[in-house]
């Protein structure tokens, strides 16, 4: 009889989101083999992991041939770039990550007969003609954008995905993944909660683009995590939207955030950036009839523990100099 804890690859590992599905696992009794390149993730966020025996790190970009020694029953795939201003200056390496690094980790998959669970986002929609956003929506993406580099690398990675479960039979997941929050986001990466927050700490005015009138729907970390987590324990393989549909206005958020935060900051204007969507709003009907899953954290919660974390950072982190970069970038 195999007593062996059940063993799982998270990509990514060292990014925000990865990181937190790296405690959830370890949480869980699982065996966590985290991997990452370290191009946009940072090792602080893992590095309570360590110590552990549960847990291992490699350091290897999974755009390469990838190998882990030993069984490995689930994959989790995160490794992306995953803000404006990550894909916007690496636009090759998002392609490669969504395209060569989905095909090598499926490869893996179908060889340690693994289930495999891929980070999509809900950039596939585009800039939506249908709101809110289903599953069954296929999306409004220009695919020569300068946002295309990050929409059509997850569309593809979907695409390979369902080709390697129909012609395979491989068990795979697909989540659609809406804006998430939380502790160990980076403050510069251009997203508009750290930047926002960001702003408001350095005591200076928060940049809203357009007339604020665009929408997003904020979903906390530990929310998403729990929903990620379900979806690759469930029996079902067709995409599923893991989101917040309390959907709030950017010129909202943005007074909201001068009310957290206390500061006496006024609120500018700047051009909306090409291809920035108006409206972002997850129907997540399917979440719960099929995982029985939704949000349980508020908005003013989960805003409140963000800004302690935030809060708590060194000044360098704070004054970090590519912040000075952020009006430049379009904001996901």
């Amino acid at each position: 009889m195999d007593n062996r804890k059940k063993r799982v690859l998270i990509t990514g590992a060292a990014g925000f989101l990865g990181s937190h599905l790296c405690d959830r696992f370890v949480e869980e009794g699982y065996s966590v083999v985290g991997m990452d390149n370290l191009i946009t993730g940072d090792l602080k966020n893992i590095e309570h992991l360590f110590k552990k025996a549960e847990f291992e790190f490699y350091h290897h970009d999974v755009t390469k041939f990838v190998h882990v020694p030993g069984p490995v029953d689930y994959i989790m795939h995160f490794a992306s770039p995953a803000s404006p201003i990550d894909y916007l200056k690496i636009p090759i390496q998002t392609l490669k990550v969504g395209s060569l690094g989905t095909h090598n980790l499926l490869g893996l998959a179908k060889q340690k007969n693994a289930r495999i669970l891929i980070a999509s986002t809900s950039e596939i929609y585009g800039d939506p003609l249908v709101h809110p956003q289903s599953e069954e929506y296929y999306g409004n993406v220009n695919t020569i954008g300068p946002r295309g580099v990050y929409d059509e690398a997850k569309r593809f990675q979907e695409s390979i995905t369902m080709a390697y479960h129909r012609f395979h039979g491989l068990e795979t997941r697909i989540a659609r993944i809406f804006n998430t929050y939380g502790p160990r986001m980076r403050l510069n990466d251009g997203r508009v909660i750290p930047a926002f927050i960001g702003q408001a700490l350095r005591g200076e005015d928060l940049t809203v683009f357009g007339d604020g009138k665009q929408t997003r729907s904020f979903c906390y970390v530990s929310d998403q995590v729990d929903g990620l987590y379900k979806l690759l324990l469930s029996d079902y393989s067709l995409p599923v939207n893991i989101g917040n549909p309390d959907e709030i206005t950017i010129l909202d958020f943005a007074e909201e955030i001068i009310r957290l935060t206390g500061t006496k900051q006024k609120i500018v204007f700047k051009d909306l950036p090409k291809d920035d969507p108006l409206q972002r709003q997850p129907d997540i009907s399917r979440a719960k009839e099929v995982l029985g899953w939704e949000p349980r954290v508020s908005r003013q919660e989960g805003m409140e523990k963000t800004f302690a974390y935030f809060k708590g950072l060194s000044a360098e982190a704070l004054f970090d100099s590519e912040h000075k970069d952020f009006s430049k970038h379009n904001r996901r």
